[in-house]
């Protein structure tokens, strides 16, 4: 035992006064444990977490499956009540902004609505207090609210005696009976991950339910021994039932019947929409490892080639099999540890930086940590490849030495085995790099393509602004349709303000779809907006036929509507004026004539889709449109001013106040930044896969170097043949060049026939971040393929001018 610790100690010692080795295999190690680890915290902390909830794996979301996971409506919801093996169900959904009175300053604040039986479902029990009773959740029943736990600490200074205190919501008091627990705002993010929930009101449905609207999510907690199957045909034979009994048209029960109605565990619906990029990231970071352990088996295997002349002295002198390994294994151990060690230093600080940089609007990096068990799984990680390496290498390497190295001084070379080993991890790397590489080019075209979109629309000097008209104040469409008046009013009054609109979506972000169709047709869902006249003017959406809105489109008149051009050209073939056009259907149906055509606009943001859209002047909507919409969203102003946008919001907030003294706003932010932020996603994703990208490239290219390094050293002496027959310098570096460049080429090819054969995955995983299904490109194509080689060429430089220094007498001296 104690000769093993000598050698082990004399090897590290060795390592330590020599540390070229130790760094540049520690450091290639270290790379790919840090990517994947601060990868998988990011997936720990979302997709792999457990929710905070009793019995969490008993917990299903039920509904129609959508981009979202899965969706219902209150109708459905009391529809699916009673399935068997369901213990209990619950609904649960955002609303527009709840107007709160604080100690006599008003607010907006975000708000779930619940049912009663959502909190028993969900095993929660309020901090403070209780949940809702069946009789405050119907109709009528009494004014209650529960508050998030961070409002009420901030607000409350978590005081107890916040119970049975009345807070106005609305302009009405409401009795505050509860406090969530801490956490429990996760589930409002599902909604609105912009921020904590800050008050919880009672759903109120009442009991026979007409309300289709899939903006709920309904959770049922299974019984003990009950799988999701079972639940999940009952959720389609029900469903499916409802269909065939509801008054739909023929085209709305076809589109209901190619849906799935299922049941989803509910840690998957929570996440479902991070899922895709995440297990993107996964294996990104996995590929970067990979390639770490290609390249550290590469170094192994050349740094046990370097020892071969030692170990077979050993073996000449009869050492056994463990003396000849153990130097390499001590150094793989130290290499492994080392490892370890640095790429949970450099995942720590990489989730540090993510967490000061990346907005928590984009994602929420707080439960990303590296706990034990992360730390115990990266460590065996990093010590097993190494040492799995390092025995590779000393076996590959015993198998190719014989006695014939002794006798030569170890100057024999490396044969056509070796060689052609090492060339196939070279490729290896390559091959993983090239996909990388070209998923992080997908990522960059797409967004220098969103950075020269046509938006349809300017976004430049503009201040937008939410407002919610408070309820009691204004309890109908007229009185919400006056205070925009005067609100309007006050804002082009401002100095400096050129124009400004009111709407219930501005040109870009929310979105709010309805059915409409031409007389005769099939509705189908299209986006809806109801503005002031001047919200053309306002964002500078070009008017492509007719006229816009003026001050004679009142109630009273007869209902005028403009469509965009992708409306005017797939329904109307580019002639709608004066035809009619039908919002909704039934007895709520509003049919307006087309009076104008305006140029596309990309609601979805610069990498979206520009979807049909119909323009009703907001003077002329009706009152149940009004109230529909504003049940779910806020009012949006805007003002485009002379200078600063920014500068304008005091102004903003002093117009309103002149209006409203009591009605809160909030949001105010620039329409520039409402853009930016729709392509937060691609931007944090481009910025993952690209880091990934760049230290596959990097690992890919020390991998070539030290192939190409050693292959030069160990045929110093052909090359000073070579020389000494005439050949000339620059003929030797374009053979050694030519020879690292045909490695790249080959794991190019390979590689991007690989990744084109995945192209459909990868568009099914970015697709939710792109929101365009895009393929390969032939620039990005040709893009990667230059950094490739140009990397590659790089790479192998220094050895072809080491290879084009040799002295031919020297070399065939050997010395």
């Amino acid at each position: 035992m104690s000769i093993w610790l000598s050698e082990i100690l004399r090897a590290w010692r060795a390592s330590l006064r020599r540390p070229g080795f130790l760094l540049l295999a520690t450091g290639v190690l270290a790379l790919g444990i840090g990517a994947s680890a601060a990868v998988f915290a990011l997936i720990e902390g979302t997709l792999l977490k457990p929710l905070p909830y009793p019995n969490a794996q008993r917990l299903v979301a039920v509904g129609m499956m959508t981009d979202n996971g899965a969706a219902t409506s209150p109708e459905l919801h009391q529809h699916l009540m009673g399935m068997q093996g369901v213990e209990s169900m619950g609904i649960v959904t955002s609303m527009a902004p709840s107007n709160v009175m604080i100690e006599g300053r008003p607010m907006q604040v975000p708000t779930l609505l619940v049912d009663h039986g959502l909190l028993p479902t969900l095993g929660v029990r309020p901090a403070l207090g209780r949940g809702f009773t069946a009789a405050e959740d119907r109709p009528g029943g009494p004014l209650v609210v529960m508050l998030g736990h961070a409002f009420w600490t901030s607000h409350y200074g978590g005081s107890p005696r916040v119970l049975g205190q009345s807070l106005t919501i609305e302009g009405k008091p409401h009795t505050i009976v509860g406090v969530l627990p801490a956490g429990f705002e996760q589930l409002g993010r599902i909604f609105d991950p912009t921020g904590d929930i800050a008050v919880v009101l009672p759903t109120a449905f009442p009991a026979s339910s007409h309300d289709d609207g899939t903006n709920y999510m309904s959770v049922a907690r299974l019984a003990p021994g009950v799988v999701i199957g079972s639940v999940s045909a009952q959720v389609d034979t029900r469903t499916r039932a409802l269909i065939d009994s509801a008054p739909l048209t023929t085209s709305q029960k076809s589109w209901l019947s190619r849906q799935r109605f299922v049941a989803i565990d509910l840690q998957s619906q929570m996440h479902h929409g991070a899922r895709g990029a995440l297990l993107l990231f996964q294996g990104s970071a996995c590929l970067v490892l990979l390639i770490a352990l290609v390249n550290l088996g590469n170094l192994m295997l050349l740094r046990s080639l370097a020892r071969s002349h030692d170990g077979a002295v050993r073996r000449a002198l009869g050492a056994s099999l463990w003396r000849e390994w153990l130097p390499t294994l001590a150094d793989a151990l130290l290499i492994g540890v080392c490892a370890s060690l640095v790429g949970m230093l450099l995942a720590w600080a990489s989730l540090h930086v993510l967490r000061e940089v990346v907005s928590s609007d984009v994602v929420d990096l707080r439960a990303a940590v590296l706990d034990g068990f992360i730390v115990s799984l990266s460590l065996f990680v990093g010590v097993s490849t190494a040492l799995m390496a390092a025995a590779l290498g000393v076996w590959r390497s015993r198998k190719w030495v014989d006695m014939d190295h002794l006798r030569e001084g170890g100057r024999s070379g490396l044969g056509r085995a070796e060689q052609r080993l090492g060339r196939v991890l070279v490729v290896t790397q390559v091959v993983l790099a090239t996909s990388l590489l070209l998923v992080a080019g997908l990522f960059l075209h797409a967004l220098y393509d969103a950075a020269h979109a046509q938006l349809g629309f300017s976004d430049q000097r503009i201040l937008t602004m939410e407002l919610a008209p408070v309820k009691a104040a204004y309890p109908d469409a007229a009185s919400v349709q006056q205070l925009t008046r005067e609100v309007l009013d006050q804002l082009r009054a401002q100095p400096g303000v050129e124009s400004a609109m009111a709407g219930t979506n501005l040109p870009v972000g929310q979105q709010l779809n309805l059915p409409a169709h031409a007389p005769g047709e099939e509705p189908s869902s299209m986006q809806f907006r109801a503005i002031s006249p001047d919200f053309f003017a306002t964002f500078g959406i070009a008017l492509r036929q007719g006229r816009a809105f003026d001050a004679h489109d009142t109630r009273g008149g007869e209902t005028v509507a403009i469509i965009n051009s992708e409306l005017a050209d797939h329904v109307y073939g580019g002639r709608p004026l004066g035809k009619l056009i039908d919002i909704l259907s039934g007895p709520d149906m509003v049919e307006a004539r087309i009076v104008g055509v305006v140029e596309n606009t990309s609601q979805y943001g610069p990498l979206g889709p520009q979807p049909p859209i119909v323009y009703l002047p907001l003077a002329q909507t009706p009152g149940k449109l009004i109230e529909l919409v504003r049940s779910f969203e806020p009012l949006r102003f805007a003002i485009r001013v002379r200078g600063d946008a920014l500068s304008y919001r005091a102004a903003m907030r002093e117009a309103v106040a002149r209006v409203a003294p009591t009605q809160p706003t909030a949001n105010l932010r620039t329409l520039t930044s409402i853009v930016e932020s729709t392509t937060a996603d691609a931007r944090l994703d481009l910025l993952l896969i690209g880091v990934f990208a760049v230290l596959a490239l990097v690992l890919a290219s020390a991998g070539l170097y030290a192939v190409m390094a050693v292959w030069v050293a160990a045929r110093e002496r052909e090359i000073g043949v070579r020389m000494a027959l005439g050949s000339s310098s620059t003929k030797l570096l374009a053979w050694v060049l030519r020879s690292g460049a045909m490695q790249v080429v080959i794991g190019l090819g390979i590689g991007l026939v690989l990744t084109l054969a995945a192209s459909r995955l990868l568009r099914k995983l970015m697709f939710d971040t792109l929101g365009n299904d895009r393929a390969l490109d032939p620039w990005t194509l040709v893009g990667v393929a230059i950094v490739l080689l140009a990397a590659g060429l790089l790479a192998c430089l220094l050895p072809a001018l080491r290879a084009s220094r040799v002295q031919p007498m020297r070399a065939l001296r050997g010395e």
